[in-house]
Parts: C-alpha cells; structure tokens; sequence
C-alpha cells in the first residue's frame, strides 16, 4: 500500500513540483491550500506524513501544525516544514510548534526526498 503525504501549500507551482517528485516514487498525495484546509484535511484521512508550509492564508503553518498536533488521534503524524523561512531561528520555531523534521525552499528533490524517507523508511 502506498504511503499519503497531505502537502499544504498555497503556491500552486511548489504544490506542481511536490506532487510530481512524490507521485514519481509512488507516494498518495492529497492538497490543502489553507492553514484551515489542512487542519481538515489532516482530520479527514488517514496520512503517513504532513508537508507544511509556513506562510499559509487563513492560518500560518505553525498554527495548524498545532492545531494537529493538539489533536491525540493525529499527533503520531510526522509533519516536515517546508519553506522559503530560512532565517537563523525559523527552524527552531517550527520544531517548537510541533514540526519533526524542516528543509529550506527552494530545495533540492533529492534532500526533500531523503527527509522524507527519515520518517517513511
């Protein structure tokens, strides 16, 4: 069975280029564009893995990372920032509001896969 990977971005072409390196290597991949969408989205299908944005509409990246992880029955979920918030410190605030794992846009495919990989061996 293939892995799910709920990819919440609002930038149409970052959510293009995730879905075909994903959808290459054979993962599920469901959308969210809103920080609300993805809290949703989150609590609507069973996921293996959350790719988050931080500078979402509606709801920041760190919020619904929260909101997620205040959630007992998702909180097991694995979810990795993915963003152009690459200040010294950025890193650190996405692992205090619940991130497991952060990589810098823009990225490389081969990095945002092998990060991924840490959590869905």
């Amino acid at each position: 069975m293939s892995k799910r990977v709920l990819v919440i971005e609002d930038e149409e072409d970052n959510r293009r280029i995730v879905r075909d390196l994903l959808t290459s290597v054979g993962y599920e991949i469901i959308e969210a564009v809103t920080g609300p969408e993805g809290v949703t989205a989150a609590a609507t299908h069973v996921l293996d893995l959350i790719l988050m944005d931080i500078q979402l509409p509606g709801l920041d990246g760190y919020g619904a990372t929260r909101q997620i992880k205040a959630n007992p029955a998702l909180r097991h979920i694995p979810i990795i920032a993915v963003t152009s918030y690459a200040l010294s410190g950025d890193d650190v605030k996405a692992f205090e509001a619940g991130c497991n794992g952060y990589v810098s846009k823009p990225f490389s495919p081969r990095a945002l896969l092998a990060k991924i990989r840490e959590y869905l061996p």
